[in-house]
């Protein structure tokens, strides 16, 4: 069965940019001063106010994948140098296109918290912006197939705790994606300052650290996780 790691990296919109009655419903919880400052910034995590900057599909048995990034300068096209990952610039709406395209021949989709996050955000901006939705990614809960969302697989669905990317491929002796110095919280700073390709270099090494993190749970405890007689 084909598989394939997908990962993505989004900003959200501008508070500025959403209505009264937008920026009151997303007020409507807030507890405290210190939740309304952040606010803005987690516009990027929620699927109707987040949009898509860089985008990582990686096959786990080749080592190759593709990373897309925003570009406002027109479409590039760009070999990494190790020659395993093709980074290619473009539009939001350009490259959605793209990956459902790309991603139709899988069967296997495997992500670190995608089926809560990845996943609704790439299926619901595509909706968004006219895009057709080639396979669904959100997947089903209590299940592993054929989504394996390994936030999932390490959380017992949600049973025990909830670890980040970090500290699950530090526990399971895999190199972390954090070690170069960039992590989530850093992709709207960057983006703010034009580094984007940064953003996509960050894309293309959570995609494999998930890569990693997949092929050393598939043989010992994903097999027990499928096995429905038990």
């Amino acid at each position: 069965m084909a598989s394939v790691v997908f990962d993505i990296e989004t900003v959200g919109s501008g508070w500025e940019d959403l209505d009264d009655a937008q920026r009151t419903y997303l007020s409507k919880y807030v507890r405290s001063d210190e939740d309304r400052l952040k606010l803005p910034e987690d516009l990027a995590l929620w699927p109707f106010t987040a949009r898509v900057v860089a985008l990582a599909m990686l096959n786990p048995d080749s080592g190759r994948g593709k990373v897309w990034y925003e570009s406002k300068d027109g479409r590039s096209e760009e070999t990494s140098q190790d020659g395993l990952f093709q980074f290619i610039g473009d539009t939001e709406s350009a490259f959605l296109g793209d990956f459902w395209n790309a991603i139709a021949r899988f069967h296997r989709f495997i992500s670190f918290n995608g089926r809560c996050f990845d996943g609704p955000i790439l299926m619901l901006r595509s909706a968004a912006l006219g895009i057709p939705v080639s396979k669904n990614l959100a997947g089903y809960r209590y299940s592993v197939r054929p989504h394996t969302d390994l936030l999932d697989v390490i959380s017992f669905f949600g049973a025990s705790r909830k670890w980040n990317l970090d500290f699950a491929c530090k526990a399971l002796g895999i190199e972390s994606p954090k070690e170069h110095g960039m992590d989530g919280f850093s992709v709207g700073p960057y983006y703010r300052a034009g580094r984007v390709r940064e953003i996509a270099q960050y894309c293309r090494r959570d995609v494999e650290a998930t890569a990693r993190l997949y092929q050393k749970l598939e043989k010992t405890l994903l097999p027990a996780m499928e096995d429905t007689r038990m």
